[in-house]
């Protein structure tokens, strides 16, 4: 095949629309760097740069859909399990960038036994509670208790003494910073993990990574 016929079948390619066709994608194309199975490789810090360059013109996959890739491949138990002490970070062509920080090491720890310990709540209460069915020796709480319940738990929780967060430009952000993101009430703690522009890519404690503007950011 020539490289005019190569061009021309890449420009006339569907356009993926399934994260995980987006993933298996990447792994085709940078071999070195993402895997579909097995062990995964901690990825450089700002590969989406790199990544949104190298594909650029790529018709099968826009930034959105690298950002959504990205976003489920780091949240992935087996990615999470790969951040160990010692573990090199990898760019695109597998080249060894630098060794895994102590504080990602510990977060991606976190954030995996959340997301497990989660699951596996879910999981329990799935099986030990059929629809229709209040669980053995419990009985309904009366109504005034549980509407004063349910008051209580919408109450936000806070700290005395706590001083005030503030709101910071995103010129002053950086990759890797410990931040608070203002998600409704209350703000969650949480890691910049990609910066473009006014767009903050952050990944909270329970391992979620959300995208928010940078006025939503508090320190």
């Amino acid at each position: 095949m020539t490289t005019e016929q190569q061009n021309t079948q890449e420009s006339t390619a569907e356009k993926l629309t399934d994260v995980k066709a987006v993933i298996a994608y990447l792994a085709e194309k940078f071999p070195a760097c993402f895997s579909v199975e097995g062990d995964a490789k901690p990825l450089k810090i700002g590969l989406f740069q790199d990544l949104a360059e190298r594909l650029e013109g790529d018709e099968r996959v826009s930034k959105t859909q690298l950002r959504q890739a990205l976003r489920r491949y780091t949240n992935s138990w087996r990615y999470l399990r790969c951040q160990k002490a010692g573990a090199q970070r990898v760019d695109l062509d597998g080249n060894e960038v630098g060794e895994l920080e102590a504080e990602h090491v510990e977060h991606a720890q976190t954030a995996l036994k959340e997301s497990q310990d989660k699951a596996k709540a879910a999981r329990a209460e799935k099986q030990g509670n059929k629809p229709g069915k209040r669980p053995e020796g419990r009985k309904p709480a009366p109504r005034a208790e549980r509407a004063k319940n349910a008051k209580l738990k919408s109450k936000p929780e806070t700290k005395r003494n706590q001083a005030p967060l503030q709101t910071v430009s995103s010129d002053k952000l950086k990759v890797d910073q410990a931040v608070m993101v203002q998600l409704g009430r209350s703000p969650a703690k949480g890691v910049i993990v990609d910066i473009n522009r006014d767009d903050v890519m952050v990944r909270l404690e329970t391992g979620l990574t959300v995208k928010v503007k940078a006025e939503h950011i508090r320190i």
